[in-house]
């Protein structure tokens, strides 16, 4: 049964078919991380290598299942779902960006001189994020298709295929 499948509607009283709300009880979210001032940094085989093995682990330190991702050079595309007793979205992407921070200063060259090292500076990853719930398989494709041709899209890869930065960590299809 598909995650979206499971999903309640509610109408507004006395409205006839209109909905109020639309509940998706394990929804996917499609999520877009930006660098800081769109920094780009991120389309290099270390950095996108810390990137992926941090998705990997989103489930066992966060709860959360990743599926589908791109890694551009100045953000990251992704879809995920919450298992159960997951930490919320926000608390997830928080503990995710610093994570992945402090592994990624680790490769990323050092300011000259320590009077260049400002918080500034060294900021990695914009303070918001954005999230968008996937109501339908619909929704679901048209998101894929848009996150898979992003890298042509920006004239960085002939196709997909050429692009080293994408990939699966599990399928999301499926409820938990």
């Amino acid at each position: 049964m598909a995650r979206w499948a499971n999903c309640v509607v509610a109408a507004v009283a006395g409205r006839g078919s209109l909905l109020d709300r639309i509940w998706i009880e394990f929804p996917i979210y499609f999520v877009t991380v930006c660098t800081f001032r769109r920094r780009p940094i991120l389309a290099r085989a270390a950095i996108a290598e810390i990137l992926v093995d941090e998705l990997r682990h989103a489930r066992e330190r966060h709860g959360w299942a990743i599926g589908s991702y791109v890694i551009m050079p100045d953000h990251v595309h992704f879809f995920c779902a919450a298992e159960r007793d997951a930490k919320t979205l926000s608390d997830f992407m928080r503990e995710w960006k610093s994570w992945t921070s402090r592994r990624i200063r680790a490769v990323l060259p050092r300011p000259a001189t320590a009077a260049t090292k400002t918080s500034v500076d060294t900021s990695l990853w914009q303070r918001e994020f954005f999230d968008h719930i996937l109501r339908s398989e619909e929704s679901f494709q048209e998101k894929w298709n848009y996150v898979r041709n992003n890298p042509v899209r920006a004239g960085l890869a002939p196709s997909l295929d050429d692009w080293p930065y994408f990939g699966r960590i599990e399928s999301l299809e499926q409820c938990p």
